[in-house]
C-alpha cells in the first residue's frame, strides 16, 4: 500500500444536526481525502449542516442504517476506479466515538496488513450510560455467537470501522438496517479476512436521541434483528 493512502469516512445520519459538526470538526483532516455524509431521510438540519461543515451529502430517504451505508458504497462504485479509495472509515453522527482516533483505527492496516479494524468499545471504556444495559448484553452475546458458529473472535460490535476497500466490495454487503455491522464482520470471518481490534473510547452521544436506545422496541427490533443476521448466514 502506498505510504499516503486514499482514505475517505462514511457516515450514516439521521437527524444529527447538532452532533453532526462535533463529528466532522473531529476528523484527523489530514488522514482522510473526503468526509461523505450519508444522509438517511433527515427531516431537520442535517443535510445542510453537513455541506456547511464541508462533506459531501449523499441522500438516502430509505430509511435504515444499511441503507444509508449502501448510498455511501455506491457513491464511491461510480467513481472512476483510479479515483475510489484504498481504506473506507465507518463513524456514526452521534458524537458517541471519538473521531481524532481514527489514526488508531487505521494504523493496524497501514502497519500490519490487516483488512478490517473494528474499533471496540469494550476494551477502551464506556462513559456510564452511553450504552444501555439491554444494549451492553446484546453486545457482549452477539460476538460470543459469531465465535462459537464462525472461529473468529470480536469483543464489539462497534460502528467505528476501518476496512480496505476492495475488501469491503468484496463482502457483497446487502443489510438495510441494524444488522449492518454484524453482517460485516461475519462475512469477514467467512472469508478469512485479516482482522484485529484496537480500543476506542465512547460516550453518551452528543445530542438528539438513540434510534436504538431511545425507545424499548427500538432496542428489541435492533437486537432481533442482530441475532437473526447472525444465524442467517451459518
Amino acid at each position: 500500500m502506498k505510504e499516503k493512502p486514499i482514505i475517505d469516512v462514511l457516515i450514516p445520519a439521521w437527524n444529527e444536526e447538532n452532533a453532526l459538526p462535533l463529528v466532522v470538526a473531529g476528523i484527523p483532516k489530514t488522514w482522510v481525502r473526503q468526509i461523505i455524509v450519508c444522509d438517511n431521510g433527515s427531516t431537520d438540519r442535517t443535510a445542510e449542516v453537513a455541506r456547511a461543515h464541508g462533506a459531501i451529502l449523499v441522500s438516502q430517504p430509505e430509511r435504515g442504517y444499511g441503507n444509508a451505508c449502501l448510498a455511501g458504497m455506491r457513491y464511491l462504485e461510480n467513481m472512476p476506479s483510479s479515483e475510489q479509495p484504498e481504506i473506507v472509515v465507518f463513524l456514526d453522527g452521534d458524537f458517541s466515538d471519538y473521531p481524532d482516533q481514527l489514526p488508531q483505527v487505521v494504523a493496524p492496516i497501514l502497519e500490519s496488513g490487516i483488512d478490517m479494524v473494528i474499533g471496540s468499545r469494550r476494551l477502551g471504556g464506556m462513559e456510564p450510560g452511553a450504552m444501555t444495559a439491554a444494549q451492553r448484553f446484546g453486545n457482549w452475546l452477539a460476538p460470543l455467537l459469531i465465535r462459537w458458529f464462525y472461529g473468529y473472535r470480536f469483543s464489539d460490535l462497534g460502528p467505528f470501522r476501518a476496512i480496505r476497500w476492495d475488501k469491503l466490495q468484496a463482502l457483497g454487503m446487502r443489510d438495510r438496517n441494524f444488522g449492518w455491522t454484524v453482517e460485516m464482520q461475519i462475512k469477514a470471518a467467512k472469508q478469512k479476512l485479516r482482522c484485529t481490534e484496537v480500543p476506542v473510547r465512547y460516550r453518551k452521544r452528543a445530542a438528539g436521541h438513540s434510534k436504538v436506545s431511545g425507545t424499548v422496541k427500538g432496542s428489541v427490533l435492533a437486537g432481533w434483528k442482530i441475532i437473526a443476521t447472525i444465524f442467517k448466514y451459518l
